[in-house]
């Protein structure tokens, strides 16, 4: 038989056939004329090529081949129709498999131990996997599937992109607590800020992050005197030294509350710094991505 020639109408017909044993009751079952049922089973029969279903005695009586398609195709039937009327159920209370974030490492520090407690009572299942990525990395994991969903400032996004923006973050300096520009009296502005050196993560490796760009546009640059790709560093290296480190807001919060810097607000007017949730458009009415979404900006609205 040629599967490509079948339409799931024959078998709903076929199945009715099957249970009817009769034409004019099929159709009657079906909502179809005599003559319609009886045009799809000279179909059914040059398709199976049996006669599925002939006259006896006291009526028609099915062949072995009706017989033997009768109870799987019914089972069949009523999986599609199931599969097709009810969008995939999400329990996130015995769910098991693995959420995919891309997350700056800026948004890490102050984003996953919370994502992690919240993960771990609401879904204690399912695991977290976690990969740092600049704006393009994102795009890309998004887009070759590698990742669920990404967070972090981006520009453009390609139109088959949802987003969702979470925050608006402030930037602040950070630097041990007797750093020099924290003394009493001390001048803190920009100038005083940028005669230090500074210390930048950069997940590119690159030895500029977004203050810099923010710098330029007002003719302004800093001195990088270390460049490091991810924060587990940052503490000591300011603890250590005269360097200044700026972030946002929310990383210098978690800098202050667990490792004893000190921070302030930069001393410049250099706007604010988005941060979106984004997913592909595939996932967008998927139920599981729907509610880790939720758990995140839950989250973000307690920070």
């Amino acid at each position: 038989m040629n599967l490509g020639t079948l339409d799931f109408n024959l078998l709903k017909v076929l199945d009715a056939l099957v249970t009817e044993r009769n034409v004019t009751r099929a159709g009657k079952r079906l909502g179809r004329s005599q003559p319609a049922v009886s045009n799809a089973l000279l179909r059914l029969r040059q398709l199976l090529s049996d006669d599925l279903l002939v006259r006896g005695p006291g009526g028609f009586v099915l062949t072995p081949r009706a017989e033997a398609i009768g109870a799987p195709l019914r089972e069949a039937i009523a999986l599609i129709e199931t599969c097709l009327a009810e969008e995939p159920q999400f329990n996130p209370a015995k769910a098991a498999g693995v959420f995919r974030l891309s997350v700056p490492d800026r948004l890490s520090i102050a984003l996953l131990p919370p994502l992690f407690a919240r993960l771990q009572k609401l879904s204690p299942h399912m695991a977290l996997q976690v990969q740092t990525a600049d704006r393009q990395q994102a795009i890309d994991l998004l887009e070759t599937d590698r990742t669920d969903l990404s967070l972090g400032w981006f520009d453009d996004l390609p139109p088959h992109f949802r987003s969702h923006e979470m925050l608006e973050d402030k930037l602040c300096c950070v630097f041990r607590r007797d750093h020099p520009v924290a003394r009493r009296g001390a001048r803190f502005d920009i100038e005083a800020v940028l005669s230090f050196p500074h210390l930048i993560v950069s997940a590119t490796g690159q030895r500029t992050a977004v203050f810099d760009d923010l710098l330029l546009r007002r003719g302004l640059r800093r001195h990088a005197l270390v460049t490091v790709t991810n924060f587990t560093t940052v503490p000591e290296l300011l603890h250590r030294s005269d360097m200044i480190g700026v972030f946002t807001k929310l990383a210098a919060d978690v800098f202050h509350k667990s490792f004893g810097l000190a921070r302030r607000p930069v001393p410049i007017d250099v706007g604010s710094i988005t941060t979106d949730m984004i997913w592909h458009l595939r996932y967008d009415r998927d139920r599981k991505h729907a509610w880790l979404r939720q758990q995140i900006e839950a989250i973000y609205r307690g920070l």
